[in-house]
């Protein structure tokens, strides 16, 4: 199968993210900082190195502002949930995924006002809608690094400048970035970082985490046992435990460590640019094509994820042919980001059929995309 559904999950990942797994499995199976026994300190020594290769991809302060998580929605539920109150503000956009949309709403039920700025397929948020959105009582404002419909980047820096000069926290969700682009938490006033293990960073599903920055506390959204302090009834303030309840998934975690060796011996910038390379070459395939329309920026750069609809076909069926007649895999609909289908006028028409790339794609693999997507938009099946 030619897979492009990147976006969704890494369906290739380094070989050695499997033996990663495998090997944690088989010899450090025990529960990490629960008990004194080789296997566990084995499962302990994953954690704690897994934590530290986060914290140096993402140029956190130190390990301990790393919170593992099931996945990204897992983090953005606890720094969104986790740092509002009932009267304060949150500014979000158009663009989001339900991840950040669905608990906005939760909580504009539970009294927490929130304003969401239009945001431009091109160009994603405008900095200056930002600041003048901020309001007395804004408490927050949380946007995504890159759409998982439009590739649309937002220019993350410019508007953690904004949100660091006005006392605001910022919370990004990289869930197509984390991997893909540079991010420096600090250099790009970053407060919190929502990022899932199993796409960019090539590690297994269950995964994924929360950079926290030093001095930011949030209300829990569990509570139970850490392995540290257990005299105390309360949870512990602790960094990272106050987060961690339960038995974290040492197996994924190991997966995810050397997912983030892989990136950081291959570098962030020829990953970007290989990224770049494939999306320019599907986009310029595609361009040429009867019927078909493209939904991602076509001049600025842009992630590896790429939307389109063919005139005359439902995105469903475009998708089902492309998986049972040409073995290709891609994703149709919403992609649980109604906003930003509404965003790019797609809503009402089924949303759009997304291709993804990846690293692990090859030139060819593009190509036969192209030509398949072709044949299906002149009516030759």
């Amino acid at each position: 199968m030619i897979y492009l559904d990147y976006a969704a999950t890494s369906g290739k990942k380094p070989m050695t993210v499997y033996s990663a797994v495998n090997d944690a499995l088989i010899n450090a199976s025990g529960n990490p900082g629960r008990s004194g026994h080789k296997i566990s300190l084995a499962a302990g020594d994953i954690v704690a190195e897994t934590r530290f290769l986060c914290s140096r991809l993402f140029h956190a302060e130190n390990p301990e502002s790393i919170i593992f998580c099931f996945n990204a929605t897992d983090a953005l539920n606890l720094a969104i949930q986790g740092s509002v109150t009932k009267g304060d503000h949150i500014i979000t956009s158009s663009l989001e995924h339900n991840s950040v949309a669905r608990p906005l709403e939760h909580l504009k039920d539970a009294g927490v006002e929130v304003t969401k700025i239009k945001a431009s397929l091109e160009t994603g948020v405008n900095p200056d809608d930002v600041a003048a959105a901020i309001k007395e009582n804004t408490k927050l404002a949380v946007f995504t690094h890159i759409s998982n419909v439009t590739g649309t980047i937002n220019d993350i820096a410019a508007i953690g400048k904004i949100c660091r000069q006005q006392g605001i926290l910022f919370l990004v969700d990289a869930s197509q970035s984390a991997g893909a682009l540079k991010i420096d938490v600090q250099e790009m006033n970053i407060d919190m970082l929502a990022f899932p293990g199993h796409k960019c960073l090539y590690g297994p599903q269950g995964t994924g985490g929360l950079y926290i920055k030093p001095g930011i506390e949030l209300k829990t959204l569990k509570q139970g046992g850490t392995g540290s302090r257990s005299e105390m009834l309360h949870q512990p303030d602790d960094r990272p435990d106050k987060y961690e309840s339960g038995t974290l998934n040492v197996p994924g975690i190991a997966g995810l460590g050397a997912g983030i060796k892989f990136i950081i011996d291959e570098g962030i910038d020829k990953i970007h640019a290989r990224d770049k390379e494939l999306t320019d070459m599907l986009i310029n395939g595609l361009i040429k094509l009867p019927g078909v329309n493209i939904y991602s920026p076509l001049n600025h750069d842009r992630g590896p994820v790429v939307s389109i609809t063919i005139d005359g076909f439902e995105s469903q069926d475009v998708s089902i042919y492309l998986d049972q007649v040409f073995n290709i895999a891609t994703r149709s609909g919403l992609h649980c980001a109604p906003d930003a289908h509404k965003t790019i006028g797609t809503l009402d028409t089924g949303g759009t059929v997304r291709i993804s790339p990846g690293y692990f794609t090859d030139d060819e693999e593009i190509e036969a995309c192209i030509e398949s997507i072709g044949i299906i938009s002149r009516g030759e099946l």
